[in-house]
């Protein structure tokens, strides 16, 4: 059975976490690439409720169904180095990371009341990091202009810092399931 072949499709917005053949979370599919990788006899081993029964038939009459469950170990992927390297920075993942708080004034906000500050300017040869970024609301940021915090008169409620690979996968998915989340935290780093 072949993604086009589903006759009826349920509404289904949760993701499926593909893992390599070590069990290291790589990225979010969807279940449409998930049936595929089934089908396709590409699956290693599998974990976790199906997070959706796709069922569909042919032209013959004959009836398939396929559970997709949330957790699926590919085979060829084996991406240690996915695994070591750092995400790439984005906006989008810079809001998640501090959680659409701006690091000034510590209030909440929309993206769209977000912006990148760069902690120690660009323009004065700050680069463009994690480490050197953080949220800030629009109006924090316009109040500290091309200066360091400390000559805007700011102070920083968290340091900024660099996620893991598994970090920025639970930044891209905000509904994760509890299946998912417990190949994560044995990546996500350890809290003190």
């Amino acid at each position: 059975m072949s993604a086009a072949n589903v006759t009826m499709i349920p509404t289904c917005n949760t993701p499926v976490l593909a893992l390599d053949a070590g069990g290291r979370p790589l990225a979010w599919i969807s279940w449409q690439d998930g049936v595929r990788a089934i089908v396709g006899e590409r699956v290693l081993w599998s974990a976790g409720a199906p997070v959706i029964v796709a069922r569909g038939g042919d032209r013959g009459g004959r009836r398939s169904e396929v559970a997709v469950p949330a957790v699926l170990a590919l085979l060829g992927l084996d991406r240690g180095e996915t695994i070591a390297r750092v995400p790439r920075l984005t906006n989008r993942g810079l809001f998640e990371r501090d959680r659409r708080l701006c690091l000034y004034c510590g209030e909440r906000f929309a993206a769209a009341g977000l912006t990148r500050d760069h902690v120690h300017p660009r323009a004065r040869g700050g680069p463009d990091t994690w480490e050197n970024c953080v949220t800030a609301c629009m109006g924090c940021n316009g109040a500290k202009g091309c200066r360091t915090p400390e000559e805007a008169g700011l102070r920083l409620i968290a340091l900024p810092y660099a996620p893991s690979h598994a970090e920025s996968l639970v930044f891209q998915n905000r509904r994760i399931l509890a299946d998912q989340m417990e190949f994560l935290e044995a990546f996500l780093p350890k809290r003190r």
